[in-house]
């Protein structure tokens, strides 16, 4: 006899309240209940077997309505039952409790948990739910038409695509039902504030020099059809590094990371992300970046399939098959082997997946050489170009990577960001006495060369000055 395991369960003697391990097997995987039997395989026997064999199928249906089959087998002369329950297409409830197999245990399904099996038995997916309260009004149309412009561009959607209504182009992505119910893939991927309805919906990002020193972060909010674009920008002007080098006469400035496999990975994070769960978060620290979105493995891939040649499996359907038509995705399953190729020809290690804590990480190893030897928690980097902490390089004797010298009315644009970040135009204008044009022009450079970022609207957002922009103001005092 095999010891108990997901498919085996073993009881000395029959019980009403085993129905629930029935339960949980129809649920399951399906599995075996030998009756008469104990967790040491030691057969007890059974002296009323043949009633029994009678009573446990008739309790089945009238508690679960399921039909199983009861044996009668033998060993030393003494009767024992076996119970073979098969695995049900349709979610079963023993007195309202939907309960379920999971290795050698019972598990009540409660919350999220249930929520997600009952959709899985009924061939549904999260993102195809009708979101309750949800209406036209709460659809942003720029985001609508942001995907019809790069559906178009990818040639995934036909050019008088961009001649259709709103609705036209959800309804033709299934995103709205036979009803007119807005689903909650509607309001995540083009939702004027998704948040309203749905909570954890966010990207969050931190700055690391430990596991308990952050410096700073940010919160990514609003639809998902855009968010990549954000997390993109916000990542390249605060967390990343864009080392200079010179080919020829052409000064270069490429991504630490290549560019597309690291859309590629924050695609992935946002298509696949159970979107009950929690917040996207990553964490970027001087070695190494740190990706974690709720949501393990699809049911039925093995991490080693997921890491090798797969079908595509996303647990999003409709948010997946937006992401498809707006040129972002394929859907054949082989991004991981790209990001892997792409990391490999710029001469890095390929990133390392994990399926831990409910979700699955990316592990990023970052190049070495962005940071001075001497760099360290109590000797933070200043720079995202370069450390000018280190005491082994200067300004003066670091030509290439030095930052781009400012003066005039653009030094004192910075300056007065600096001392208030929440300046309008015309403030700036008062404060420098110059022009309007002159204003433009020099918050232009800065914004090129990430001395300052923008964060929020124009009216109701404000100025961010980068670390860069700080130390040029420290240093050119």
């Amino acid at each position: 006899m095999n010891d108990e395991n997901q498919n085996i369960e073993y009881k000395r003697s029959w019980s009403d309240e085993y129905l629930k391990w029935v339960c949980g097997f129809a649920n399951a995987q399906g599995g075996s209940i030998f009756i008469g039997i104990d967790d040491d395989k030691i057969v007890y026997g059974l002296p009323d077997s043949h009633r029994q064999m009678e009573d446990i199928p008739n309790k089945i249906v009238a508690f679960l309505g399921i039909v199983v089959d009861v044996n009668l087998h033998q060993k030393d002369g003494l009767d024992y039952l076996e119970i073979v329950v098969s695995p049900s297409n349709v979610p079963i409830s023993y007195k309202g409790v939907f309960y379920y197999r999971s290795g050698a245990t019972k598990q009540e399904l409660k919350g999220v948990a249930l929520q997600q099996f009952v959709l899985k038995k009924m061939g549904r997916s999260w993102d195809e739910i009708v979101c309750e309260g949800a209406r036209m009004e709460h659809i942003d149309d720029e985001a609508v038409a942001y995907f019809v412009r790069k559906g178009i561009k990818a040639g995934r959607l036909p050019e008088n695509a961009a001649d259709d209504s709103t609705e036209t182009i959800l309804r033709n992505l299934d995103l709205i039902d036979d009803e007119g119910g807005l689903r909650n893939a509607a309001i995540l991927l083009f939702g004027k504030r998704p948040s309203k309805f749905f909570a954890c919906v966010e990207f969050k990002i931190g700055r690391f020099k430990s596991e308990s020193d952050l410096r700073n972060q940010d919160m990514i909010t609003g639809n998902l059809i855009q968010m990549a674009d954000k997390v993109m920008e916000v990542l390249d002007n605060k967390y990343l590094i864009r080392p200079i080098h010179y080919e020829g006469l052409q000064r270069i400035e490429p991504l630490e990371i290549p560019e597309n496999a690291l859309r590629e990975i924050i695609f992935n994070a946002i298509i696949h992300k159970e979107y009950p769960g929690y917040s996207t978060q990553m964490r970027v620290y001087d070695d190494r970046i740190w990706l974690w979105n709720s949501g393990g493995l699809p049911d039925g891939i093995t991490f080693e399939q997921f890491m090798g040649e797969h079908s595509s499996c996303p647990r999003n359907r409709l948010i997946a098959r937006v992401f498809y038509l707006a040129g972002f995705i394929e859907s054949w399953g082989r991004g991981i082997d790209k990001i892997r190729d792409e990391f490999v020809a710029n001469g890095l290690e390929a990133p390392v997946y994990k399926e831990e804590m409910g979700g699955m990480s990316v592990y990023i190893t970052r190049r070495k050489g962005l940071f001075g030897e001497n760099d360290g928690v109590n000797n933070p980097v200043n720079d995202p170009v370069k450390v000018i902490d280190n005491n082994s390089i200067t300004i003066d004797s670091d030509p290439v990577n030095d930052p781009v010298k400012i003066t005039g009315s653009t030094f004192l644009v910075l300056r007065a960001i600096v001392d208030n970040p929440d300046l309008t135009y015309e403030e700036i204008q008062v404060i420098i006495n110059r022009s309007r044009a002159t204003v433009k022009r020099a918050i232009k450079v800065l914004r090129i060369n990430k001395y300052i970022v923008r964060e929020g609207s124009d009216k109701s957002g404000h100025w961010y000055v980068t670390e860069k922009g700080q130390n040029y103001l420290q240093t050119h005092k």
